[in-house]
Protein backbone atom coordinates (compact mmCIF):
# COMPACT_ATOMS: atom_id res chain seq x y z
CA UNK A 1 0.00 0.00 0.00
CA UNK A 2 1.45 3.37 -0.46
CA UNK A 3 0.84 6.01 1.63
CA UNK A 4 1.02 9.61 1.56
CA UNK A 5 3.08 12.29 3.63
CA UNK A 6 0.78 14.93 5.25
CA UNK A 7 3.25 17.67 3.51
CA UNK A 8 1.96 16.84 0.39
CA UNK A 9 -1.83 17.12 1.17
CA UNK A 10 -0.77 20.55 2.76
CA UNK A 11 0.77 21.39 -0.51
CA UNK A 12 -2.54 21.12 -2.16
CA UNK A 13 -1.42 18.05 -3.92
CA UNK A 14 -4.23 15.36 -3.42
CA UNK A 15 -7.23 17.54 -3.27
CA UNK A 16 -10.42 15.30 -3.86
CA UNK A 17 -8.37 12.51 -3.91
CA UNK A 18 -8.55 9.49 -2.02
CA UNK A 19 -4.75 8.67 0.17
CA UNK A 20 -3.40 6.70 3.18
CA UNK A 21 -1.88 8.29 5.61
CA UNK A 22 -0.14 6.93 8.61
CA UNK A 23 1.50 8.81 12.07
CA UNK A 24 0.47 9.17 15.99
CA UNK A 25 -2.67 10.97 17.00
CA UNK A 26 -1.85 14.75 18.25
CA UNK A 27 -5.57 15.97 19.31
CA UNK A 28 -8.57 14.11 19.19
CA UNK A 29 -11.91 15.48 20.28
CA UNK A 30 -15.72 14.70 19.52
CA UNK A 31 -19.15 15.32 19.81
CA UNK A 32 -22.28 13.48 19.03
CA UNK A 33 -21.88 13.50 15.56
CA UNK A 34 -18.46 13.94 14.54
CA UNK A 35 -15.24 13.08 15.64
CA UNK A 36 -12.28 15.03 15.08
CA UNK A 37 -8.77 13.68 14.71
CA UNK A 38 -5.37 15.79 13.82
CA UNK A 39 -2.88 12.94 13.42
CA UNK A 40 1.18 13.93 13.12
CA UNK A 41 3.78 12.24 10.59
CA UNK A 42 6.91 13.67 10.29
CA UNK A 43 6.25 15.88 8.27
CA UNK A 44 2.79 18.04 9.48
CA UNK A 45 -0.21 17.86 10.99
CA UNK A 46 -4.13 17.41 9.29
CA UNK A 47 -7.46 17.01 10.57
CA UNK A 48 -9.42 13.99 9.60
CA UNK A 49 -13.17 13.73 10.36
CA UNK A 50 -15.41 11.03 10.91
CA UNK A 51 -19.16 11.32 10.98
CA UNK A 52 -21.74 8.75 13.08
CA UNK A 53 -24.15 9.26 10.56
CA UNK A 54 -22.03 8.00 7.67
CA UNK A 55 -20.60 4.93 9.80
CA UNK A 56 -21.39 4.50 13.23
CA UNK A 57 -18.97 1.59 14.13
CA UNK A 58 -15.67 3.58 12.48
CA UNK A 59 -17.49 7.01 14.46
CA UNK A 60 -17.35 4.51 17.72
CA UNK A 61 -13.46 3.45 16.55
CA UNK A 62 -12.34 6.79 16.49
CA UNK A 63 -13.65 7.95 19.79
CA UNK A 64 -11.57 5.34 21.17
CA UNK A 65 -8.05 6.45 20.32
CA UNK A 66 -6.15 8.29 22.54
CA UNK A 67 -2.97 10.77 22.28
CA UNK A 68 0.57 9.45 20.85
CA UNK A 69 -1.70 6.10 19.60
CA UNK A 70 -0.80 5.02 16.43
CA UNK A 71 -2.96 4.93 13.50
CA UNK A 72 -3.66 4.02 9.74
CA UNK A 73 -5.96 6.31 8.17
CA UNK A 74 -7.71 6.16 4.96
CA UNK A 75 -9.68 9.17 3.35
CA UNK A 76 -10.64 11.65 0.78
CA UNK A 77 -8.88 15.21 0.92
CA UNK A 78 -10.91 17.96 1.17
CA UNK A 79 -9.91 21.38 0.85
CA UNK A 80 -11.41 23.31 3.87
CA UNK A 81 -10.07 27.21 5.04
CA UNK A 82 -11.49 26.24 8.77
CA UNK A 83 -9.13 23.63 9.39
CA UNK A 84 -5.54 23.86 10.22
CA UNK A 85 -3.18 23.86 6.83
CA UNK A 86 -6.63 24.52 5.17
CA UNK A 87 -6.80 20.93 4.40
CA UNK A 88 -9.08 18.26 5.63
CA UNK A 89 -9.41 14.47 5.38
CA UNK A 90 -12.61 12.73 5.45
CA UNK A 91 -12.11 9.32 6.77
CA UNK A 92 -13.42 6.26 5.42
CA UNK A 93 -11.33 4.01 7.46
CA UNK A 94 -9.36 3.70 10.01
CA UNK A 95 -6.65 1.29 11.07
CA UNK A 96 -5.51 0.97 15.55
CA UNK A 97 -1.75 0.26 15.11
CA UNK A 98 -1.40 0.17 18.79
CA UNK A 99 -3.59 1.82 21.40
CA UNK A 100 -1.26 4.30 23.75
CA UNK A 101 -1.75 4.71 27.68
CA UNK A 102 -2.33 7.64 28.60
CA UNK A 103 0.23 10.62 27.75
CA UNK A 104 1.97 11.49 30.88
CA UNK A 105 2.58 15.22 29.52
CA UNK A 106 -0.07 17.39 29.95
CA UNK A 107 0.06 21.06 29.38
CA UNK A 108 1.40 22.23 32.76
CA UNK A 109 4.80 20.08 33.70
CA UNK A 110 8.02 21.43 35.55
CA UNK A 111 11.47 21.24 33.36
CA UNK A 112 12.61 18.23 35.65
CA UNK A 113 9.74 16.13 34.64
CA UNK A 114 9.82 17.20 31.29
CA UNK A 115 13.68 16.19 31.65
CA UNK A 116 12.78 13.10 32.90
CA UNK A 117 10.48 12.27 30.02
CA UNK A 118 12.35 13.73 27.28
CA UNK A 119 12.23 10.76 24.70
CA UNK A 120 8.28 11.25 25.33
CA UNK A 121 9.12 15.55 24.90
CA UNK A 122 11.24 15.10 21.76
CA UNK A 123 7.54 14.50 20.00
CA UNK A 124 6.40 17.64 20.97
CA UNK A 125 5.55 20.36 18.07
CA UNK A 126 8.67 22.85 19.29
CA UNK A 127 11.31 20.35 20.37
CA UNK A 128 10.41 18.81 16.62
CA UNK A 129 10.88 21.85 14.97
CA UNK A 130 13.96 22.96 16.58
CA UNK A 131 15.46 19.83 15.88
CA UNK A 132 14.49 20.20 12.01
CA UNK A 133 16.48 23.58 12.29
CA UNK A 134 19.16 21.19 13.58
CA UNK A 135 19.30 19.23 10.64
CA UNK A 136 19.44 22.14 8.29
CA UNK A 137 22.63 23.81 10.15
CA UNK A 138 23.85 20.52 9.91
CA UNK A 139 23.51 20.31 6.19
CA UNK A 140 24.79 23.94 5.66
CA UNK A 141 27.80 22.96 7.13
CA UNK A 142 28.05 20.15 5.02
CA UNK A 143 27.61 22.10 1.73
CA UNK A 144 29.81 25.30 2.62
CA UNK A 145 32.62 22.78 3.43
CA UNK A 146 31.89 20.50 -0.01
CA UNK A 147 31.60 24.32 -1.85
CA UNK A 148 35.04 25.53 -0.83
CA UNK A 149 36.97 22.13 -1.09
CA UNK A 150 37.57 21.10 2.48
CA UNK A 151 37.54 17.26 2.95
CA UNK A 152 35.74 16.01 5.76
CA UNK A 153 37.95 13.77 8.47
CA UNK A 154 37.02 12.53 11.43
CA UNK A 155 39.27 12.01 14.96
CA UNK A 156 39.04 9.45 17.38
CA UNK A 157 37.02 10.24 20.82
CA UNK A 158 39.34 8.48 23.06
CA UNK A 159 42.54 10.81 23.57
CA UNK A 160 45.66 10.17 25.20
CA UNK A 161 46.17 14.06 25.78
CA UNK A 162 44.65 17.04 26.95
CA UNK A 163 43.42 20.29 23.92
CA UNK A 164 41.75 22.79 26.42
CA UNK A 165 43.24 21.86 29.64
CA UNK A 166 43.34 19.28 32.22
CA UNK A 167 40.71 20.67 34.48
CA UNK A 168 38.01 19.76 32.31
CA UNK A 169 38.75 16.38 31.22
CA UNK A 170 36.65 13.56 31.64
CA UNK A 171 39.26 10.93 32.46
CA UNK A 172 38.23 7.23 32.49
CA UNK A 173 40.53 3.47 32.36
CA UNK A 174 41.57 2.15 28.74
CA UNK A 175 42.36 -1.21 29.56
CA UNK A 176 45.86 -1.06 31.19
CA UNK A 177 45.93 2.92 30.34
CA UNK A 178 44.44 6.20 31.81
CA UNK A 179 43.17 7.94 28.60
CA UNK A 180 40.43 10.55 28.09
CA UNK A 181 37.21 11.64 26.32
CA UNK A 182 37.92 14.19 23.59
CA UNK A 183 37.62 17.97 24.32
CA UNK A 184 37.96 18.69 20.68
CA UNK A 185 39.51 16.81 17.40
CA UNK A 186 41.42 19.98 16.58
CA UNK A 187 45.10 18.17 17.17
CA UNK A 188 44.01 15.36 14.66
CA UNK A 189 42.72 17.82 11.70
CA UNK A 190 46.19 20.23 12.40
CA UNK A 191 47.53 16.37 11.28
CA UNK A 192 45.23 16.17 8.14
CA UNK A 193 46.47 19.62 7.11
CA UNK A 194 49.92 18.14 5.97
CA UNK A 195 47.72 15.71 3.75
CA UNK A 196 44.42 17.91 2.74
CA UNK A 197 45.58 21.84 3.18
CA UNK A 198 41.79 22.29 4.34
CA UNK A 199 39.41 19.64 6.48
CA UNK A 200 36.65 19.65 8.80
CA UNK A 201 34.58 17.72 11.14
CA UNK A 202 31.68 17.76 13.29
CA UNK A 203 31.59 15.49 16.62
CA UNK A 204 30.64 15.16 20.09
CA UNK A 205 33.13 17.02 22.28
CA UNK A 206 33.48 16.28 26.52
CA UNK A 207 34.04 18.55 29.33
CA UNK A 208 34.23 18.03 32.70
CA UNK A 209 32.92 21.64 33.34
CA UNK A 210 31.04 21.92 36.60
CA UNK A 211 28.47 25.29 35.26
CA UNK A 212 25.19 25.41 35.58
CA UNK A 213 24.64 27.82 33.13
CA UNK A 214 21.88 28.34 30.00
CA UNK A 215 24.72 27.61 27.32
CA UNK A 216 26.85 24.39 29.22
CA UNK A 217 26.53 20.88 27.95
CA UNK A 218 28.70 18.57 29.38
CA UNK A 219 28.65 16.52 25.68
CA UNK A 220 28.31 18.67 22.93
CA UNK A 221 28.59 18.92 19.07
CA UNK A 222 31.29 20.47 18.20
CA UNK A 223 32.30 21.26 14.30
CA UNK A 224 35.51 22.22 13.59
CA UNK A 225 38.08 23.35 10.74
CA UNK A 226 41.78 23.95 10.33
CA UNK A 227 43.36 25.22 7.05
CA UNK A 228 46.72 25.66 6.20
CA UNK A 229 48.91 28.41 5.02
CA UNK A 230 46.35 30.68 6.67
CA UNK A 231 46.72 33.31 9.38
CA UNK A 232 43.73 34.49 12.14
CA UNK A 233 42.34 37.55 9.89
CA UNK A 234 42.19 34.54 7.14
CA UNK A 235 39.95 31.99 9.55
CA UNK A 236 38.06 35.17 10.66
CA UNK A 237 37.19 35.02 7.20
CA UNK A 238 36.21 31.54 6.94
CA UNK A 239 34.19 31.44 10.11
CA UNK A 240 31.87 34.62 8.83
CA UNK A 241 31.40 33.33 5.77
CA UNK A 242 30.26 30.23 7.03
CA UNK A 243 28.19 31.43 9.95
CA UNK A 244 26.63 33.99 7.37
CA UNK A 245 25.58 30.99 4.76
CA UNK A 246 23.75 28.85 7.88
CA UNK A 247 21.97 32.10 9.08
CA UNK A 248 20.60 32.06 5.28
CA UNK A 249 20.02 28.85 4.96
CA UNK A 250 17.82 28.65 8.29
CA UNK A 251 15.63 31.66 7.56
CA UNK A 252 14.49 29.71 4.51
CA UNK A 253 12.94 27.57 6.78
CA UNK A 254 9.74 29.47 7.59
CA UNK A 255 7.76 26.69 8.84
CA UNK A 256 9.56 25.61 11.77
CA UNK A 257 10.44 29.57 12.76
CA UNK A 258 6.75 30.08 12.13
CA UNK A 259 6.07 27.11 15.29
CA UNK A 260 9.39 28.83 16.93
CA UNK A 261 7.93 31.77 16.91
CA UNK A 262 11.13 33.21 15.09
CA UNK A 263 11.14 35.90 12.73
CA UNK A 264 12.99 34.58 9.24
CA UNK A 265 14.10 38.28 8.63
CA UNK A 266 15.31 38.61 12.03
CA UNK A 267 18.34 35.54 10.87
CA UNK A 268 18.76 36.64 7.10
CA UNK A 269 20.16 39.75 7.78
CA UNK A 270 23.06 38.17 9.71
CA UNK A 271 26.00 38.79 6.91
CA UNK A 272 28.91 39.46 6.98
CA UNK A 273 31.53 41.11 7.85
CA UNK A 274 31.30 41.01 11.20
CA UNK A 275 32.72 43.87 13.37
CA UNK A 276 36.48 43.17 14.89
CA UNK A 277 37.23 44.72 18.40
CA UNK A 278 40.22 43.55 20.15
CA UNK A 279 40.40 42.20 23.73
CA UNK A 280 41.64 45.50 25.05
CA UNK A 281 39.12 47.69 23.83
CA UNK A 282 36.56 45.10 24.86
CA UNK A 283 38.12 45.21 28.50
CA UNK A 284 37.69 49.23 27.98
CA UNK A 285 33.49 48.78 26.87
CA UNK A 286 32.56 46.67 29.79
CA UNK A 287 35.07 49.25 32.42
CA UNK A 288 33.27 52.32 31.46
CA UNK A 289 30.03 50.37 31.95
CA UNK A 290 30.91 49.57 35.15
CA UNK A 291 31.99 45.98 34.74
CA UNK A 292 34.88 44.89 37.02
CA UNK A 293 36.65 43.34 34.29
CA UNK A 294 40.56 42.39 34.94
CA UNK A 295 42.52 42.77 31.83
CA UNK A 296 44.08 39.10 31.74
CA UNK A 297 41.21 37.25 32.11
CA UNK A 298 38.90 35.60 29.87
CA UNK A 299 35.59 37.03 29.29
CA UNK A 300 32.95 35.10 31.11
CA UNK A 301 29.34 34.37 30.33
CA UNK A 302 28.35 37.36 32.09
CA UNK A 303 31.20 39.89 30.07
CA UNK A 304 29.81 38.69 27.08
CA UNK A 305 26.51 39.12 27.95
CA UNK A 306 26.76 42.28 28.69
CA UNK A 307 28.99 43.23 25.58
CA UNK A 308 27.19 41.62 22.87
CA UNK A 309 23.53 43.10 24.29
CA UNK A 310 25.11 46.30 22.45
CA UNK A 311 25.20 44.55 18.86
CA UNK A 312 22.81 43.10 15.80
CA UNK A 313 25.52 40.62 14.43
CA UNK A 314 27.97 38.41 15.76
CA UNK A 315 31.34 40.54 16.63
CA UNK A 316 34.54 38.88 17.13
CA UNK A 317 37.03 39.50 19.98
CA UNK A 318 40.89 39.11 19.27
CA UNK A 319 44.09 39.11 20.68
CA UNK A 320 43.59 37.46 24.40
CA UNK A 321 46.30 37.55 26.85
CA UNK A 322 47.77 34.22 26.67
CA UNK A 323 47.07 33.23 30.11
CA UNK A 324 43.72 33.40 29.28
CA UNK A 325 43.77 30.71 26.38
CA UNK A 326 44.49 27.10 25.54
CA UNK A 327 48.64 26.66 25.06
CA UNK A 328 48.73 26.10 21.02
CA UNK A 329 47.80 29.87 19.87
CA UNK A 330 50.18 31.79 18.28
CA UNK A 331 52.00 34.32 20.80
CA UNK A 332 51.79 38.04 18.99
CA UNK A 333 55.70 38.91 17.91
CA UNK A 334 54.38 42.71 18.49
CA UNK A 335 53.40 41.29 22.42
CA UNK A 336 54.61 38.22 23.64
CA UNK A 337 51.96 38.05 26.08
CA UNK A 338 49.02 38.43 24.06
CA UNK A 339 48.63 35.11 21.19
CA UNK A 340 46.86 35.03 18.00
CA UNK A 341 43.08 34.41 18.52
CA UNK A 342 39.66 35.14 18.88
CA UNK A 343 36.08 34.60 19.70
CA UNK A 344 32.84 34.89 17.66
CA UNK A 345 30.28 36.10 20.22
CA UNK A 346 26.56 36.16 19.25
CA UNK A 347 24.66 39.00 19.48
CA UNK A 348 21.96 40.27 21.89
CA UNK A 349 23.68 38.42 25.02
CA UNK A 350 24.34 35.14 24.15
CA UNK A 351 28.22 35.28 23.74
CA UNK A 352 30.45 32.88 22.54
CA UNK A 353 29.99 30.65 19.56
CA UNK A 354 33.33 30.14 18.37
CA UNK A 355 36.68 30.08 19.39
CA UNK A 356 39.58 29.97 16.87
CA UNK A 357 42.87 31.40 15.87
CA UNK A 358 46.72 30.81 14.53
CA UNK A 359 48.23 27.64 15.83
CA UNK A 360 51.90 27.51 16.80
CA UNK A 361 53.54 26.14 13.73
CA UNK A 362 57.09 26.53 15.67
CA UNK A 363 58.51 23.18 17.79
CA UNK A 364 60.61 25.53 20.21
CA UNK A 365 57.52 27.56 20.77
CA UNK A 366 55.29 24.78 21.18
CA UNK A 367 57.61 22.76 24.04
CA UNK A 368 58.02 26.28 25.97
CA UNK A 369 54.24 26.39 26.10
CA UNK A 370 53.69 23.09 27.10
CA UNK A 371 55.90 23.13 29.70
CA UNK A 372 54.68 26.30 31.33
CA UNK A 373 51.06 24.94 31.46
CA UNK A 374 52.83 21.54 32.85
CA UNK A 375 49.67 19.65 30.79
CA UNK A 376 49.23 16.18 31.41
CA UNK A 377 49.11 13.93 28.78
CA UNK A 378 52.11 12.87 25.95
CA UNK A 379 52.26 15.23 23.19
CA UNK A 380 54.73 13.78 21.20
CA UNK A 381 52.87 13.03 18.20
CA UNK A 382 51.58 16.40 18.12
CA UNK A 383 54.89 18.37 18.43
CA UNK A 384 56.00 16.36 15.38
CA UNK A 385 53.99 17.83 13.48
CA UNK A 386 56.05 20.91 13.12
CA UNK A 387 58.98 18.90 12.85
CA UNK A 388 58.41 17.70 9.01
CA UNK A 389 57.49 20.29 6.92
CA UNK A 390 55.26 22.48 9.55
CA UNK A 391 53.66 25.46 8.08
CA UNK A 392 51.31 28.76 9.23
CA UNK A 393 48.12 27.44 9.88
CA UNK A 394 45.09 28.23 11.58
CA UNK A 395 41.51 26.64 12.48
CA UNK A 396 38.46 27.08 15.11
CA UNK A 397 35.68 24.83 16.88
CA UNK A 398 32.08 25.83 16.81
CA UNK A 399 29.51 24.86 19.26
CA UNK A 400 26.68 24.22 17.33
CA UNK A 401 24.34 23.47 19.93
CA UNK A 402 25.52 27.34 21.01
CA UNK A 403 24.61 28.75 17.54
CA UNK A 404 21.10 26.88 17.34
CA UNK A 405 20.46 28.39 20.88
CA UNK A 406 21.07 32.15 19.70
CA UNK A 407 19.50 31.95 16.44
CA UNK A 408 16.46 30.36 17.56
CA UNK A 409 16.39 32.82 20.73
CA UNK A 410 15.99 29.69 23.34
CA UNK A 411 16.24 30.06 26.90
CA UNK A 412 18.27 26.90 27.59
CA UNK A 413 20.83 25.44 25.51
CA UNK A 414 19.21 22.30 26.57
CA UNK A 415 16.48 22.77 24.10
CA UNK A 416 18.67 22.49 21.41
CA UNK A 417 19.65 18.51 21.08
CA UNK A 418 17.57 15.76 21.41
CA UNK A 419 18.83 14.21 24.71
CA UNK A 420 21.24 16.43 26.85
CA UNK A 421 23.82 15.68 29.15
CA UNK A 422 24.36 18.53 32.09
CA UNK A 423 26.34 18.10 34.97
CA UNK A 424 23.40 16.77 36.86
CA UNK A 425 21.05 14.48 33.95
CA UNK A 426 22.49 11.73 32.41
CA UNK A 427 19.35 10.06 31.95
CA UNK A 428 17.29 9.03 29.88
Amino acid sequence: MDYSQIQEILEGKCTDKEVNIRGWVWRARSSKKICFIIIRDSTGRIQVTFEKEINPELFELAKSVTIESSIEIKGVVREDKRSPGGYEIHGNDLKLISLAQVFPITKDQSVTFLMDKRHLWVRSRNIAAILKIRAEVYKAFRDWFDNNNYIEVHGPMFTGSAVEGGSTLFDLKYFDKKAYLTQSSQFYLEAMIFTFEKVWTVAPSFRAEKSRTTRHLTEFWMLEAEKAYSDLEDIMKVEEELVGYVCKRVAERKEELKDLNVKPNTIAKIVPPFERISYDKAIEILQGDGVKAEWGEDLGTEEERILTLKYDKPIFVYDYPKKAKAFYHYPDPQNPEKVKCADLLAPGGYGEIIGGGQRIDDEEILLQRIEEEQLPGDYEWYIDLRRYGSVPHSGFGLGVERVIRWLLKLDNIRDTIPFPRTINRIYP
